[in-house]
């Protein structure tokens, strides 16, 4: 993302109503202030006529926020960042554009449709399906859907036949092109969908992998629920001087902070603060506790679930506290556990997620704990684990504040085993993808032992695939890569121009070589 082009955010880090009614004031005024090449919201009637048949013949009477203001700029070929709730509209605002973009003569991938988790990539191309099936001219346009998890044969002929969309997930997809099964020579459109969720489950490797065989030339998009450092990071390596739009409830807005709470059994707290860790996988997060024994208690759970936790309390000194916090600020602790007094003067700018696993005692408390994350105009996520007489409790806090609090279902443990599994076979897919050929027939050596195993002992398995996700899934982000995400806001200095001789000129091009992908990327 280029540093000169303009920045639309919006931040918000008091939660009183005063502060709240400053924001929206702030929305006002950036709605009529709009940059030179702000492009105006569309309805139904200004699209192109073969849109307006194809939304028409599906039952759509309007168009939803999110479609009315990022299809002008998809149609017009700009790169977009779109920051915008799931269930909002988003994916026919991506796939409305491409039954206009893409050429139905031409048998090869022209658009990219990357989500992370292959539910959602199916719903997708289901999404697709009822699309096309709205407009006979659009017949001949074919999606391949591709996962992994499922063999490859279905989807390697439907590559092959020349499906002008591709839809599924980082990791199957790079199989695929590392197989030549397709190439994306003539791409024209990339959208990476749910962006947030996507790196939160470990695809950076992947998308990284996938820069070099993306063209120069294309239109990229983005959408993302939340707006974390990887989100911004993704977008300057894929993105080429992207718009950015930001939507809650049809305005143009930024929710800062996500506010969720769950309705939990008192002495079922514990597994589901560890389920629902599983399930965002955040890059790292403080967990309020009341009292001083709940949080020793809990930063054992944590860390005898295999997760990398640490605590402060008012028993620590000075030195041993700002050891944790630095821990914390060089990648190297997720979580950490404290009390409202011990985490006084605690400053970490990155921190994606909030969990309150009591209600605080003092309703100003919610707000303090809940304004760590979302700090210097990024995205955060507030979680509350409240017991059913603690419900009303949140909820008068939340009225008090004028916090927008929604309240969301544990997940089932179908939708947690099924997270999981998914995980694990992009865990495992990419790791075999690095393996040489060697690797690969040493490794066949097992094969025999590993179907006995799964019929006769299926817990020697299970007892091996649980190492390695905690050791590759539980660990804390690379040191490296948190301080690239710290310098993501921080200008390029002007490089001096340097004098080479001859012969270092050459030495640099046959050690270095050009980049790899496409221009920009």
């Amino acid at each position: 993302m280029s540093q000169s082009s303009p920045r639309r955010f919006v931040a918000t880090l008091d939660l009183t109503t005063r502060a709240q009614e400053q924001a929206r004031m702030t929305v006002s005024d950036q709605e009529v202030v709009q940059p030179e090449n702000a492009l105006p919201s569309v309805e139904i009637a200004d699209l192109p006529a073969e849109l307006q048949a194809a939304v028409k013949a599906v039952g759509w009477t309007s168009l939803m926020p999110v479609q009315q203001r990022a299809l002008p700029y998809l149609l017009a070929g700009r790169d977009l960042i779109v920051q915008s709730k799931t269930g909002s509209g988003k994916t026919g605002a991506f796939l409305l554009p491409l039954f206009t973009g893409l050429d139905p003569a031409q048998k090869s991938a022209q658009a990219l449709v990357m989500a992370p988790t292959r539910e959602l990539a199916r719903q997708i191309h289901e999404e697709f399906l009822r699309l096309r099936a709205g407009r006979g001219e659009t017949q001949g346009l074919e999606a391949a859907l591709v996962y992994g998890g499922v063999r490859y044969n279905e989807q390697t002929k439907a590559l092959r036949d020349g499906a002008q969309l591709v839809i599924g997930t980082p990791g199957r997809i790079l199989d695929h092109l590392e197989r030549r099964t397709f190439t994306l020579d003539a791409l024209r459109t990339l959208v990476l969908d749910e962006a947030d969720e996507m790196l939160s489950m470990g695809f950076l490797p992947a998308m990284k992998r996938l820069l070099r065989y993306l063209p120069s030339k294309r239109q990229s998009c983005l959408f993302s629920a939340t707006m974390p450092p990887r989100v911004r990071a993704l977008s300057r390596e894929f993105l080429r001087e992207p718009d950015f739009l930001a939507l809650s409830s049809g305005n143009v807005n930024v929710d800062t902070i996500d506010h969720r709470y769950y309705v939990v059994p008192g002495m079922a707290k514990d597994r589901v603060l560890a389920r629902l860790i599983e399930m965002e996988n955040p890059e790292s997060a403080i967990i309020f506790a009341n009292t001083k024994r709940e949080v020793e208690y809990l930063t054992r759970f944590l860390r005898n679930y295999g997760h990398d936790a640490g605590e402060i309390s008012g028993d620590l000194s000075q030195g041993a506290r700002e050891q944790i916090m630095q821990r914390i600020r060089d990648g190297q602790l997720r979580f950490l556990v404290a009390t409202d007094v011990a985490a006084r003067g605690i400053d970490i700018s990155d921190l994606s997620h909030v969990v309150q696993y009591d209600v605080p005692q003092d309703p100003e408390y919610y707000v303090h704990r809940a304004g760590r994350t979302a700090r210097a105009g990024k995205t955060g996520v507030a979680i509350a684990l409240v017991t059913r007489e603690e419900k009303s409790k949140l909820l008068s806090i939340a009225r008090r504040y004028d916090i927008p609090m929604e309240e969301h279902d544990i997940p089932t443990e179908e939708a947690f085993q099924a997270h999981l599994s998914e995980r694990l076979t992009e865990l495992l897919e990419s790791r075999y993808r690095d393996k040489s050929n060697l690797e690969r027939e040493r490794a066949g050596r097992f094969e025999e032992l590993v179907r006995d195993l799964a019929s006769e002992e299926p817990h020697l398995l299970a007892m091996l695939v649980d190492d390695l996700y905690h050791r590759q899934m539980h660990r804390a982000a690379a040191p490296e890569l948190a301080q690239q995400e710290r310098r993501l806001d921080e200008p390029k200095p002007a490089a001096a121009p340097r004098k080479r001789s001859g012969r270092n000129r050459r030495r640099g091009n046959r050690e270095g070589g050009e980049p790899q992908g496409g221009e920009g990327a």
